[in-house]
């Protein structure tokens, strides 16, 4: 089935999926976050530790539902006499349910600045090396 995938999840978020845990995660990566961006409440997706470069046919992950998602931005100012800066970050907020453990049959796409796409394959836990 194809899936939307998110990339260099760090371990422990996937160890705890794993557990069946409902989790919320910040997105700040820019191909993470256009990805998740442009998914709807209810969706499915891919999400593995392997980073984009990385990603190939046998990669392991986790399929997630995406149960809430929010958009916020972050701005920070620092000023003195000799100078003003202004930064802002915009992070994407997930709620994730876990369903079952996947495997990477073929990457779809995983071209720099579109969304990763993944054909994965569920994988029984008898079967989850």
């Amino acid at each position: 089935m194809e899936y939307i995938a998110l990339t260099g999840i760090s371990e422990r978020v996937i160890s705890e999926l794993r557990q069946n845990r409902l989790l919320t995660i910040e997105i700040r990566s820019p191909n993470n976050f256009l990805a998740a961006l442009r998914m709807n409440v209810g969706e499915m997706l891919f999400l593995t530790h392997t980073s984009a470069e990385d990603l190939t046919g046998g990669s392991m992950g986790i399929i997630t539902k995406l149960v809430r998602h929010q958009v916020s931005t972050h701005r920070v100012m620092q000023s003195n006499e000799a100078f003003y800066e202004e930064r802002e970050t915009t992070s994407l907020r997930l709620q994730l349910d876990p369903n079952c453990i996947a495997r990477v049959r073929k990457v779809l796409n995983n071209t720099i600045g579109e969304v990763t796409k993944v054909d994965a394959e569920e994988i029984p836990l008898y079967n989850a090396r």
